[in-house]
């Protein structure tokens, strides 16, 4: 179980160059998510339905950040930087995305719905009753 520890907080983890598939991977993965900010904040600027405007709130600032921060523990890793490139820090953010992922899916199936259209009936007596003055 130590051995497991000290992997996760050794401070400088191994040679990583920008090159390996790994690196390349993330960088990719992170990117992706910055982009997808982009255009999660577009996609909510379009939609007509107010409730899944507001349920989707902070999902481009979820995945900007997310995205940012990736990249900051990539790029910390790459060049060395002792306390940022520390493996558990990846662990966190795994868990940080899988937990607002969970809650998220969880407020969006309570609370989305779709709102019923409204049926008028044209009455031809209607313009006969009385009405409210103004």
């Amino acid at each position: 179980m130590s051995d497991f520890l000290i992997y996760l907080v050794w401070p400088n983890p191994g040679n990583a160059t920008y090159g390996s598939p790994k690196m390349q991977a993330a960088l990719v993965m992170c990117i992706g998510l910055v982009v997808l900010s982009v255009v999660l904040k577009f996609w909510r600027r379009s939609t007509r339905n107010p409730v899944s405007k507001r349920l989707s709130r902070s999902w481009p600032s979820a995945a900007l950040w997310f995205g940012i921060s990736g990249l900051i523990f990539i790029i910390s890793r790459v060049e060395g930087i002792g306390f940022m490139a520390m493996r558990l820090w990846w662990v966190f953010w795994g868990l940080a995305i899988a937990l607002y992922l969970f809650f998220q899916m969880r407020i969006y199936r309570a609370r989305h719905y779709q709102p019923l259209p409204r049926e008028f009936t044209e009455d031809p007596r209607e313009k006969y009753l009385p009405h409210k003055k103004r």
